[in-house]
């Protein structure tokens, strides 16, 4: 049988002081001498005592820690996002909680509601699907900042997201300055993201005066969806020269469908993903893409977090960032004119 862990007892026994000095210098607390602070480390450390967070947050009303929800594990856009939401935190001294959703509501919820057992002192949503009531709700009880989307607001909801509008602009804008015509949109699905890239695809198009030959292909923001949206565009009557894609990750099933059907990239058809993942630089995809500043969003959600903890009744934040538009192998003027 496992022998049972040490105790807050069990230290204070072997650094011959009271458990409450052992609890105020685990908290680091001024109150203990160097030498009594020294004595119980070394007690701790020769019985492997590890310190009750729980036990420690329930005492002291401070968890030190922050629920982070990512809507999906397998896009890299969110890892990238993840990367400087914990920078930022363990700068802070604090340590996150990451959920996940799998894009269901009332998973979300659940999940939610299960970091809120643990007392964590704020939420960062990396994306959701939550109803507004419920993502109200939750702010209601804890700060909490939402990236990517901006779309629903409240007196306490703080945002981080990039002008997709601007950027589905940018992307298909280079399309047309190459001088492609017939330029497909493979749409990422019914959700705000992805509505505000095909509002800018729109935008530009109309401005060229090419609003007659915008074409957009209901797709979603998976391989799989970017493949079988890229099939249907490449079987029309008059298939596209250049396809802008929703998100790199459906740019890549794009490609894959374009290559299959004996067509090359640039050659016949040229290829814009969005998001700027480190996937699209390889040699081998050569991506263009609309590059978000990922690290960047996640630090500045984890700061906007910090600053509504310490002052929990300010106004919302809504911090809009720009992309840009980095240009690689996959696209390329037309062989003919459009």
């Amino acid at each position: 049988m496992r022998e049972p862990r040490p105790t807050i007892h069990d230290v204070a026994s072997r650094a011959g002081v009271s458990k409450s000095l052992v609890s105020l210098a685990m908290r680091g607390s001024p109150k203990v001498s160097d030498a009594s602070r020294e004595a119980i480390r070394q007690a701790a450390a020769d019985l492997g005592y590890r310190p009750n967070a729980a036990a420690r947050s329930l005492a002291d009303r401070h968890s030190r820690t922050i629920g982070v929800l990512v809507l999906d594990l397998h896009n890299p856009v969110f890892a990238d996002i993840l990367d400087g939401i914990q920078s930022e935190v363990r700068a802070q001294g604090y340590s996150t909680m990451l959920v996940t959703g799998a894009a269901d509501p009332d998973r979300e919820q659940a999940e939610l509601d299960k970091l809120l057992e643990f007392q964590v002192e704020g939420l960062i949503l990396v994306s959701h699907r939550l109803s507004p009531a419920s993502l109200r709700r939750f702010a209601a009880e804890v700060p909490t900042v939402v990236v990517t989307r901006d779309d629903i607001h409240g007196p306490r909801i703080d945002t981080i997201s990039n002008d997709d509008v601007a950027g589905g602009t940018l992307a298909t804008q280079h399309l047309i300055a190459l001088g492609h015509r017939r330029i497909a949109h493979l749409a990422g699905g019914d959700n705000p993201v992805a509505r505000h890239r095909e509002q800018g695809y729109r935008e530009a198009m109309a401005e060229a005066g090419l609003a007659d030959n915008a074409s957009v292909i209901t797709g979603g923001l998976t391989d799989v969806a970017g493949y079988a949206a890229a099939r249907q565009a490449l079987a029309e009557p008059h298939p596209p020269t250049a396809m802008f894609v929703a998100n790199d990750i459906a740019a890549l099933g794009a490609i894959a469908a374009v290559q299959e059907s004996g067509r090359a990239v640039p050659g016949d058809v040229s290829v814009v993903g969005y998001d700027g993942i480190a996937l699209g630089a390889l040699r081998t995809l050569n991506l263009t893409t609309v590059a978000q500043p990922l690290e960047r969003m996640g630090r500045l959600a984890a700061q906007r977090l910090f600053a509504r903890i310490v002052l929990p009744r300010q106004r919302a934040h809504h911090v809009l960032v720009e992309s840009t538009l980095v240009v690689r192998g996959s696209t390329a003027p037309p062989r003919s004119a459009g």
